[in-house]
Order: structure tokens, then C-alpha cells, then sequence
């Protein structure tokens, strides 16, 4: 059982064309929202910023023709670190394209709650996935 719950939370690394790496949540949207946001202040961190993209879907499916439901719900979480955004932008000043930093939550219509980030460039910018990672795993283990 244990094996199965420990095989369920890893993120599996990615490949080059992956664009994003998810992270299957064992419980609800609110539990994994709050896990998230514990993870990140927890480490001295603040929360710039929440982007409730799964309201704004909902909400504007009508307008843009659609009937599709995406999520059921869905959070995007901005934030930087002082530290790691000042390693990764002296070693290239051009990394301040990728901040803030996110890490996405979200419902799909069919119940599974996921947690997720980018994938940043070799280089580094491993020094973000890696802070995003042990986020992620932190809050899934929560």
C-alpha cells in the first residue's frame, strides 16, 4: 500500500518534450491549495499572487463558444525567492523571463486533483525546478 501511495506522488522526470511536470494530489482541491501555500510560505516565501484560471474558464466557456468544463476548479500560485531569482539571473540576467515563479492546482471534471510546475532549461534554471519540485513534494506529503 505504501509503495502504491509513494509510486502515485512521484513526478516521473521530465523530457525534453514535456512542457510541464504534474503530480497526482490524494485528496481534495481545497487540501491541495492549502498544502501548497503552507509549502511555500514555509519557506519564507510570499505568494505574489493567485490566478483562479479555473473561475475565469468557467466563466467565460458562453462567450468564447465552448461547452467544455476544463476543471472544476484550477489555482495558478506566482511567487519568487529572492535567493534562488539572484543566482539564476546573475548567472544570466535574461532568467528574469521565467519569474514569478508557479505551481498550478487543479480539478478535473473527473475528480483527479493535480499539482504541477513548468519545466525550466537546462542550466541554471535546475535551480528553480528544483525549489519547485520540493515544493510540490512537500505539499504531497502533507
Amino acid at each position: 500500500m505504501f509503495a502504491a501511495c509513494l509510486a502515485a506522488t512521484l513526478t516521473l522526470p521530465a523530457t525534453a518534450q514535456e512542457a510541464f511536470v504534474t503530480t497526482q494530489f490524494d485528496g481534495d482541491f481545497g487540501d491541495a491549495t492549502f498544502a501548497i501555500e503552507t509549502a511555500i510560505v514555509g519557506r519564507g516565501l510570499v505568494v505574489d499572487h493567485v490566478s483562479h484560471v479555473g473561475e475565469m474558464l468557467a466563466r467565460t466557456k458562453d462567450a468564447v463558444g465552448s461547452d467544455v468544463d476544463l476543471f472544476t476548479e484550477a489555482d495558478m500560485y506566482l511567487f519568487c525567492s529572492a535567493v534562488t531569482s539572484r543566482k539564476v539571473m546573475e548567472a544570466d540576467r535574461m532568467n528574469i523571463a521565467h519569474c514569478p515563479y508557479g505551481i498550478f492546482v487543479a480539478e478535473m471534471p473527473e475528480g483527479d486533483v493535480v499539482i504541477g510546475h513548468r519545466v525550466y532549461p537546462d542550466g541554471p534554471m535546475q535551480e528553480v525546478q528544483n525549489l519547485l519540485a520540493s515544493i510540490v513534494s512537500e505539499a504531497t506529503e502533507f
